[in-house]
């Protein structure tokens, strides 16, 4: 799924979906469970990196990884949403299926 088509949560919309204050949702997005970038201005998160009410388990050490890598918000995005060739689908796909050590092997690759 490329980051245009991606479907995005906004914090009052993770509020209500993770069942938490603004804040905790704030503290999540600067600890790295979830990675948010701006669109029109408004801070925005995709749905994807949300499952079962909680964020994604495996995105946090994913999203340290990229960002220790060089990577910044707005590339970590793209690159999470967007297909890779050497995954068949997206990273965030491939998390979601399980696929986490492979998806990590695809990004340590990757060092800027």
């Amino acid at each position: 799924m490329a980051a245009e088509s991606a479907r995005w949560l906004t914090v009052p919309d993770l509020v209500d979906a993770l069942n938490l204050s603004p804040g905790k949702v704030h503290r999540l997005i600067e600890d790295r469970h979830l990675l948010a970038v701006r669109r029109d201005k408004v801070l925005v998160v995709p749905e994807e990196f949300v499952q079962n009410g909680e964020p994604l388990t495996d995105l946090r050490g994913t999203l340290i990884l990229l960002a220790d890598d060089g990577f910044t918000d707005d590339e970590a995005m793209d690159w999470m949403l967007e297909v890779n060739e050497l995954l068949g689908v997206s990273p965030i796909a491939a998390l979601r299926a399980g696929r986490k050590a492979e998806v990590r092997r695809v990004a340590q690759a990757l060092a800027f």
